[in-house]
């Protein structure tokens, strides 16, 4: 269950093949890649800044993929944040789970994704036109992760 918070990109195609290397288990991966876009909330991005806690932000997305663990029946995932400096483009987040079935694997790759969401503890700037700003949290990001406190989610 490897978790890492780090400023260097990342390369996709390693980590979906580290993840399940001597794993003959593994029948489905799921993945997701998150990327910095050029545009939010109508006004041009030029650059995005990520902050954290180092240790509290580990644990905490450590607790996510925990939670995933036990709700599915899942053979491992892998969760890398980016922090640091991005431009427009650049990925931010991968979120990777190996499981025996595919709808076990979607299901949880989405879990994680929506808890880190709402959960992990990360600051967002971005840099417009108009200046920095804080990225607020999203009313949709809090719904789509209620969605998993609902019975038999």
């Amino acid at each position: 269950m490897p978790v890492r918070i780090q400023e260097a990109d990342f390369d996709i195609g390693s980590e979906l093949a580290d993840l399940c290397r001597a794993e003959p288990r593994v029948g489905a991966l799921a993945s997701f890649v998150g990327l910095v876009r050029d545009v939010s909330g109508g006004d041009g991005v030029s650059e995005m800044s990520l902050e954290h806690y180092p240790g509290m932000t580990e644990k905490a997305l450590a607790a996510i993929v925990g939670e995933a663990l036990q709700r599915w029946s899942l053979i491992d995932a892998l969760v890398i944040h980016r922090v640091g400096r991005l431009l427009p483009g650049d990925r931010i987040v991968l979120v990777a789970v190996a499981a025996a079935h595919r709808a076990e694997a979607f299901a949880a790759c989405e879990f994680i994704m929506d808890y880190l969401k709402t959960r992990a503890p990360f600051w967002k700037r971005e840099l417009t036109a108009a200046g920095a700003r804080w990225v607020e949290a999203r009313d949709d990001d809090d719904r789509a992760a209620e969605r998993w406190r609902q019975p038999g989610a």
